[in-house]
């Protein structure tokens, strides 16, 4: 089920600064309302949602504005708020890790998704993973930061960790909805380390935006018991695994754990304490340039004649998919029709085809058109 986001004034006035998105919501198959947004042009990559997301607010976030830009670039960007955070349902009846991933099937089923890229950040790496695992026919690629397959309390099963996170617990239930930031600067620290004044204060800032310390405390206590060792193991799709080395967030190990389980994964370490990178800190830059060039190469289960495609065609055959005419393709991506009919006649070389009826037949087959106008 789908609709157009309807929302309130203050809502309206953080999306106007914004780059263009369109917000729909669709149901989970528990009954709850789950928030996804759509950015960007070019094949879809799909963001698995992390640690306190709002679909609005996020684009107002020094923190991680650039991200959202980065993960936009040349491509169609569809992510979504985790259940009890953002537009998402803020009383969903579970929080239960396998809520998670029927949410994210709920979301890619929505947007029409055949086949896609998918990233996954910190614990939404591993709802990426679990995912990727029971749907390899729809996964393309994936992609991992910051991840880890065993929650804390999988990592040390002694007394003393099992103390430890109760006592996180105990630190948002009480102070997550007051005035004074101390509690929250506590998260804030573990995240960013070596993050600026302005950083930590964004970060205070997110989280009371973002959900209630009800939810948090809900969340976070699942984040300790998540488990997906064994789903690793079945991820058949090119893996890139990046992690920080002096993560203070999430273990350095849990990264280097995930690319040893994933048959085939790629890890790189990445020279930063941030768990949240910066964008004025070198490992940024590597890790944009580490991105890109994995999303750059071929899906290995496209035709040939589609990998060799450039960004404007593929633009072009999407919407050609759907049905659009030339003219309207045009006024979609603001070009003229004779550069539309350009386009029209590469692509009828490349995928070796006659008419426009047999290229829409082509792309459809391997999946383009499925996607919202």
């Amino acid at each position: 089920m789908c609709k157009n986001s309807h929302a309130g004034p203050a809502a309206r006035d953080l999306a106007m600064s914004a780059p263009h998105q369109q917000i729909r919501f669709c149901t989970s198959p528990d009954g709850s309302r789950v928030a996804y947004a759509v950015t960007g042009r070019g094949p879809p990559l799909v963001n698995a949602p992390r640690w306190l997301t709002h679909l609005e607010y996020d684009w107002q976030s020094p923190l991680w504005r650039p991200w959202l830009a980065e993960l936009s670039r040349d491509r169609t960007l569809i992510r979504f708020d985790q259940r009890g955070n953002g537009l998402s349902d803020p009383n969903p009846p579970s929080f239960a890790f396998e809520r998670w991933i029927e949410d994210l099937g709920a979301v890619v089923d929505a947007a029409g998704l055949a086949r896609f890229d998918l990233f996954g950040a910190s614990q939404g790496g591993a709802a990426a993973v679990a995912y990727a695992a029971r749907h390899p026919e729809r996964v393309s690629r994936l992609i991992l930061y910051g991840a880890y397959p065993r929650g804390q309390l999988h990592r040390d099963e002694s007394p003393a960790a099992a103390e430890e996170a109760q006592a996180l617990l105990q630190i948002v239930r009480l102070g997550w909805g007051r005035d004074d930031p101390a509690f929250r600067r506590v998260f804030a620290m573990k995240f960013m380390p070596d993050g600026t004044a302005e950083h930590q204060a964004a970060f205070d800032e997110l989280a009371r935006a973002c959900t209630t310390g009800e939810n948090a405390v809900r969340l976070l206590d699942e984040f300790f018991r998540i488990d997906v060792r064994r789903e690793a193991e079945a991820v058949r799709c090119p893996t890139l695994v990046m992690h920080a080395r002096h993560d203070s967030r999430v273990p350095h190990a849990e990264g280097l754990l995930f690319a040893s389980l994933i048959p085939g994964a790629r890890f790189v370490t990445l020279e930063s304490r941030n768990h949240l990178l910066v964008e004025t800190e070198p490992a940024w830059g590597a890790f944009c340039t580490e991105l890109r060039a994995f999303l750059a190469a071929r899906d290995p289960g496209e035709p040939a004649a589609f990998a060799g495609l450039t960004a404007r065609e593929t633009e072009v055959l999407e919407l050609v998919a759907r049905g659009l005419d030339n003219a309207q393709i045009g006024a979609r991506l603001g070009l003229s029709e004779k550069t539309v009919r350009n386009n029209m006649t590469a692509l009828f070389d490349k995928l070796e085809v006659e008419n426009r009826a047999q290229a829409i037949v082509r792309a459809r087959e391997a999946g383009y058109g499925r996607q919202p106008l």
